[in-house]
């Protein structure tokens, strides 16, 4: 479907914006990778199975374009065109012939159905189908490209801080409509925070593929809490069998939210989370996963486990969380079933704070909105840099773990101080007429001064 030519002033700033990314990118990529051409990017891992195939090449791309300044909007709709004409392509010529060894380890194990592709060859084939949908936008940018998205104002932070690897991820997509190609008129943007543990691989797996699960679920039109739950469910599954391929042993607890139109829904797995702030006051919207949950201890010993107390509670003796992606070895008493939520958004909400246990584990929800408000003050009224205020007062109060904190604002924050401001100065005139009426004078040591 092509365009007709931009109707205004904004649409033919944006028109020359997405021609002159594509002049340069077609500039320094004069023609599509040879076989002996070194690849833009870095090929994900050395084999792919088919269901890794689109979120893993979908990662390549966004950060590839993301790299050269692409219009988010261009970046997913790029992506999304170029992995539909991969993908109708025949990839049989990638498949990986599995070595001796590899075959004896599947006779040894369950055997599991499962074709693996060659991840360099499909890198170097899906940029070239990139490269030739760049050449054809060139000539002609469909509707899709233009497509006006919501903006967001969105504050993100994540520090290693004393530990000795980053095992923590995230993720801001605010282009999901572009990116999974769906062209309904509701809005959809996703947010998402991963805490792994024992290595990165499986927050890093959790961050490429949570939403294209979630994306390919039928019912996330209708029931996407119910789509982001069968997400984490699906990703644990395809990490094991990653992980029993590669012999991984890590893990990666997580909580994402899924904002469609007015409708927020939340999943979550393990120890990370989310809060919703409405008016400065918290609305909590989830419960998270601990082994010392009375639920939770009751299900890992039904399941012949058990939960006890070293240093921290432990399932097993071991792991300090009751649910996560991947752990392979704690499986089933580590469960992958996610939690899920849905809150009807109605314009008063603030912001959402998704975070780690890093974060969680020393700062209190209360402490949350006192924070940020402390910061809107200092900062009057801007609140791009918060989250770098939260990680540090994680860290003064004790934090030794890796910590990631994304604040999503759902009003903006000049409207957030303003409205606390008002508040305040309302509260104050309520106090004092109560004391007028009461035949009491308020001392004037106790009158509260604005900062």
């Amino acid at each position: 479907m092509a365009s007709g030519a931009p109707q205004n002033n904004s649409q033919m700033a944006c028109g020359a914006e997405i021609l002159g990314f594509l002049d340069a990118l077609l500039q320094d990529f004069p023609a599509p990778l040879s076989p002996e051409s070194p690849l833009p990017w870095k090929a994900p891992g050395t084999t792919l199975s088919q269901e890794e195939v689109e979120a893993e090449l979908a990662e390549l791309a966004m950060g590839f374009l993301g790299s050269r300044n692409a219009p988010p909007s261009l970046a997913a709709a790029l992506t999304h065109e170029a992995i539909s004409h991969l993908l109708k392509t025949d990839l049989s010529e990638f498949k990986k012939v599995p070595s001796q060894e590899e075959e004896d380890e599947e006779e040894e194990e369950e055997k599991v159905p499962m074709t693996l592709l060659d991840a360099k060859g499909l890198a170097r084939s899906f940029f070239n189908q990139l490269w030739e949908v760049c050449g054809q936008w060139q000539k002609q940018v469909p509707l899709t490209a233009w497509t006006p998205q919501r903006q967001w104002l969105v504050s993100i932070h994540a520090i290693r801080n004393t530990r000795r690897k980053m095992e923590d991820r995230h993720v801001f997509l605010p282009t999901f409509n572009q990116l999974f190609g769906f062209s309904d008129p509701v809005d959809r943007a996703y947010f998402a925070v991963f805490d792994g543990h024992g290595g990165v691989d499986a927050a890093r797996y959790a961050a490429v593929h949570v939403h294209t699960n979630a994306a390919h679920q039928p019912e996330l039109p209708t029931d996407p809490a119910g789509a982001l739950k069968e997400a984490f469910r699906r990703t644990d599954e395809m990490f094991l069998w990653k992980a029993k391929r590669e012999r991984l042993q890590s893990g990666t607890t997580g909580v994402c939210a899924l904002i469609t139109g007015t409708t927020l829904h939340v999943a979550w797995l393990g120890d990370s989370q989310v809060i919703l702030v409405q008016q400065g006051q918290v609305v909590k919207l989830m419960e998270p996963h601990k082994p010392e949950r009375q639920d939770e201890k009751a299900r890992i010993e039904a399941l012949g486990g058990f939960v006890s107390f070293m240093d921290c509670w432990r399932v097993n003796g071991t792991l300090a969380v009751s649910r996560a992606i991947g752990d392979i070895f704690q499986k089933p008493y580590v469960s992958g079933e996610a939690d899920a939520a849905s809150w009807e958004l109605t314009g008063s909400e603030d912001y959402l704070l998704l975070a780690c246990d890093g974060f969680f584990d020393v700062v209190s929800h209360q402490e949350v909105t006192s924070l940020v408000h402390n910061h809107l003050v200092r900062q009057q009224g801007c609140g791009l840099h918060v989250a770098e205020d939260l990680v540090a007062a994680a860290r003064e109060r004790g934090s030794h773990d890796n910590i990631t904190v994304m604040v999503v604002f759902l009003r903006d924050p000049q409207e957030l101080l303003k409205s606390k401001i008002q508040g305040a100065g309302d509260s104050l005139a309520d106090v004092r007429s109560q004391n007028l009426l009461s035949g009491f004078s308020e001392p004037e040591t106790n009158t509260p001064q604005r900062s």
